[in-house]
């Protein structure tokens, strides 16, 4: 479970939006800490693939060579 406090001009936007679309308000907060969550964790995994490339000296492959590996030719 959880609540949150929303200051009141978030609160009204919230309460306006969940009125005009016949959704609820938890329905809206749900999905936006989904699709925050999200980006956190794209965010987590590009820095982790970054810090890869870094320790591994920088090196990179040119796209074909990747596809190839991948088996994503053709």
């Amino acid at each position: 479970m959880l609540a949150i406090r929303l200051d009141e001009k978030t609160e009204m936007r919230l309460e306006s939006l969940a009125e005009k679309t016949g959704r609820t308000k938890t329905w809206y907060a749900r999905k936006a800490i989904e699709a925050y969550l999200d980006d956190l964790e794209d965010a987590a995994l590009a820095a982790s693939a970054y810090e890869e490339y870094l320790l591994d000296g920088g090196k990179s492959s040119p796209l074909g060579e990747v596809r190839r590996r991948l088996g994503l030719e053709g």
